[in-house]
């Protein structure tokens, strides 16, 4: 995946330390994540945590995925989450045109939630015109728009605001919910947490685990 071409350089920096909204959205109760910016989640339930965050959010989101991909998002798993009336799934037919369609989208600043289901990871000029879009969609749009990228595996997308990790955790041969990790951010250190389906919820953070993974992110704080 790669940036659009001629971009001055100055445009790619501009404005990156901004933060137009810092009080975040807050999702499974307690965390937040930064709007206006651009957060990774990777993890074999990367899907799911995605519509967890919608679920704390109004309005409609949008849901970009490539055309040719066999995975689909689960209808049924969708509806314990949100009305999948706010879903607008957008199929681009070249892998070119996945991260374009999302930029896009953020600079609109109209649409509060942005998803891009990627089957790769991108470079860091992309990232950071992902989060210059959506600092232009928070300017002069009417929301402060959040833009979430899923990756596959243990992730790994240079310049995002955070990387987040959620993968079914096991006990033998049982599932035992979840384990949540946010293996990197700019503001807050790694952690760990077990998630489980909540009472009025779909997911409910649960106790504080060990340390998350760091073996991508010695230093925590993240590029770009």
């Amino acid at each position: 995946m790669h940036a659009a071409p001629n971009t001055p350089a100055h445009l790619l920096t501009r404005g990156l330390s901004r933060r137009p909204d810092p009080a975040g959205q807050r999702f499974l109760g307690e965390l937040t994540l930064a709007r206006a910016r651009v957060h990774e989640i990777c993890g074999g339930a990367r899907r799911t945590l995605a519509l967890a965050l919608a679920a704390e959010m109004d309005g409609p989101v949008f849901w970009i995925a490539p055309a040719w991909a066999p995975e689909r998002l689960n209808p049924t798993t969708a509806l314990h989450f949100i009305d999948p009336g706010r879903l607008i799934f957008l199929r681009p037919k070249r892998a070119e045109d996945l991260l374009w369609t999302m930029e896009e989208c953020l600079r609109s600043g109209t649409v509060p939630l942005v998803i891009a289901d990627i089957p790769g990871l991108p470079r860091l000029t992309p990232v950071r015109r992902l989060h210059l879009a959506a600092e232009t969609g928070a300017t002069e749009g009417s929301v402060h728009p959040l833009g979430v990228l899923l990756t596959p595996g243990d992730g790994g997308a240079e310049g995002v605001e955070s990387r987040w990790h959620l993968a079914f955790a096991h006990e033998g041969d049982r599932a035992m919910g979840w384990r949540l990790e946010r293996r990197r951010a700019r503001a807050a250190p790694p952690a760990a947490w077990s998630v489980r389906p909540g009472a009025r919820t779909p997911l409910a953070l649960g106790g504080r685990l060990g340390a998350a993974s760091t073996a991508d992110n010695p230093s925590v704080t993240s590029a770009g």
